[in-house]
């Protein structure tokens, strides 16, 4: 068990913070309490429970401003990810719904434009008119674009999560959870959750106005709000549990957008059983590959098109692209896996860099992921962008919020990051290609300064040992009902020992076994994913979920394996 990492439980609560939620089966009570809940309102996903959406500072002038527009022709400008796609597509179904004249969207295109609201995008804007440009899932960092706009006569609304830097763009309206002073009760929203909450007033304000059934439309699209939501990764507090909740309800009883069922079906999942894991490991990573590889404009088409067919069409686009992307990362991933295993694990710095000229600037991101997994350090990749700009993407570990380190080099060293901006796990930043070496070593510096205590045994967390009668399609299917799971709400892991039945490998890499709980019980299915290697003999302790599988129309509960390891005096 040398190679394994460490498995630690989450502290167990009292019994009376279990027993504050009456009438619910302990060991889910165990589990919420677990996770930091302290009452059954906040298991309440009705959209009654939602924040109030007048909470949002500005939501009022941007929803004014936007109703001013409403004869006048408007440019939605998004990102090209899943979160931005999605509120591109959201803002042009409900304004095109409330009878706006004319909405565009516009998304550039990260291999000639780069990110946001850049002035050179203003420009391509510009030559059709618009009096009015609304920024989706990006802006607060684009002074340059938006002072662009104004020189323009260019009005502009920004709405974004991301966090704001030293100085805000001059934008008629910025509405962002995250700005300083927010009351606001939920900062953790998407970018989706923001184009949501503001299309919400625009509703409101239209139906106070007299437009019949206007503030009923946008929960019509609570679908493309889960989607987003779970994609990008935000932390799922009680607000965005309500959203993602009230999507899946949509897409469960077939009222999904025409693009998520057909993304759903391409890749085996049934909609009418979706949870929150087939949006953020299905749907979301194909619409992701065109922005990553392309244009993301196939994947905003298809999630605001209602011909089902389209939709088809579409999605069987964004498949192949993810197919291309799966073997671009693979080759990457090799490289960079190559590079740090050639250090060696004592020689691993604070903050992991890696580069390589050959890189996909669009595919960065996703081997700074697969890097941190490795090293359970953060991790900055870089691409070429230019002959003297690297393009870097960085992903961090819980504890370490990453725009914080990259706002501590910057000030350090102010020579080192031409820009900059993202989340607590997730960044972007741009360098010069000759500063490299110094931003690994000043990165490195800053960690050691900022996160001394920094916990880097990538020690995986689990709920305890899941009692052997536990084991049962019955509880299964409880945990998958009790979600939404994700980020900042984990879905239940238990670690405990077992006995190996059978194994054999499935897939390309994947080990499928059969094993009976260590104090005795029934066998049970489970698989472990990318994980076939040594056959294992005896007694193996698992991390691992409880999931329900279903083969043939016919479920059975099943173990997904996130560590297998032999335990000692067991051969493998």
């Amino acid at each position: 068990m040398s190679d394994s990492r460490p498995i630690i439980s989450r502290p167990m609560p009292s019994k009376d913070a279990v027993a504050a939620f009456t009438g619910i089966d302990p060991l889910h009570a165990r589990l919420f309490a677990m996770r930091g809940l302290t009452e059954p309102g906040q298991l309440d996903y009705g959209l009654a429970r939602l924040a109030p959406i007048g909470a949002l500072e500005n939501v009022d002038a941007a929803a004014e401003l936007l109703i001013a527009h409403r004869s006048r022709k408007i440019i939605v400008v998004g990102d090209f990810d899943v979160d931005g796609a999605t509120s591109t597509a959201l803002v042009l179904r409900c304004l095109r719904a409330y009878g706006f004249d004319d909405v565009e969207y516009l998304v550039p295109n990260r291999f000639d434009y780069g990110y946001g609201l850049s002035p050179e995008i203003v420009r391509v804007a510009a030559q059709k008119s618009p009096a009015l440009l609304m920024t989706v899932d990006n802006g607060v960092s684009s002074v340059s674009g938006v002072a662009e706009a104004n020189n323009l006569g260019i009005s502009v609304i920004v709405t974004d999560h991301h966090l704001p830097g030293n100085e805000l763009p001059d934008a008629a309206v910025i509405v962002n959870p995250n700005l300083e002073g927010s009351q606001f009760p939920s900062r953790n929203l998407a970018g989706i959750g923001v184009a949501f909450y503001l299309m919400a007033r625009v509703g409101r304000m239209l139906q106070e106005q007299g437009v019949e059934g206007a503030a009923k439309i946008p929960a019509k699209y609570l679908d493309l709000v889960a989607l987003g939501t779970v994609a990008d990764v935000v932390p799922l507090d009680h607000n965005n549990r309500i959203l993602v909740q009230q999507g899946l309800l949509r897409i469960r009883a077939g009222q999904s957008v025409a693009g998520i069922e057909a993304l759903l079906k391409l890749s085996g999942r049934q909609p009418a059983r979706c949870v929150s894991t087939d949006l953020g490991f299905a749907v979301g990573p194909r619409i992701n590959a065109a922005g990553r590889l392309e244009d993301i404009s196939v994947g905003i088409e298809c999630l605001l098109t209602d011909d089902f067919d389209v939709a088809m069409n579409c999605a069987s686009k964004l498949d192949r692209i993810n197919s291309e992307r799966r073997d671009i990362e693979a080759t990457m991933r090799e490289q960079a896996f190559a590079y740090v295993d050639s250090l060696g694990a004592q020689r691993w710095p604070e903050c992991v860099c890696v580069y390589n000229s050959e890189w996909h600037q669009g595919v960065v991101g996703l081997i700074a992921a697969r890097v941190r997994e490795r090293c359970h350090r953060p991790v900055v990749a870089f691409a070429r962008e230019s002959d003297e700009l690297l393009k870097g993407s960085a992903r961090s570990i819980q504890g370490v919020h990453i725009r914080d380190l990259l706002e501590a080099v910057h000030a350090v060293r102010p020579d080192l990051i031409v820009k900059f901006g993202g989340h607590a796990m997730a960044a972007g930043l741009s360098i010069e290609k000759r500063v490299l070496d110094e931003f690994k070593q000043v990165a490195a510096e800053q960690m050691r300064r900022l996160y001394p205590h920094a916990d880097f045994s990538g020690a995986i967390v689990t709920d305890g040992q899941l009692p052997g009668d536990a084991i049962n399609l019955g509880f299964a299917r409880s945990l998958r009902d009790a979600g939404p799971w994700g980020s900042g709400f984990p879905e239940p892991t238990w670690s405990g020992d077992f006995s190996v039945v059978e194994q054999r490998v499935v897939g390309e890499n994947h080990l499928k076994l059969r094993v009976r709980p260590a104090g005795g019980g029934k066998i049970v299915d489970a698989i472990a994913f990318n994980q076939a290697g040594p056959a294992y003999r005896g007694n193996v302790q698992l991390a691992f979920r409880l999931d329900v599988n279903e083969y043939r129309g016919i479920e059975n509960p099943q173990l997904v394996v996130e560590q297998i390891a032999s335990l000692q005096g067991s051969s493998a």
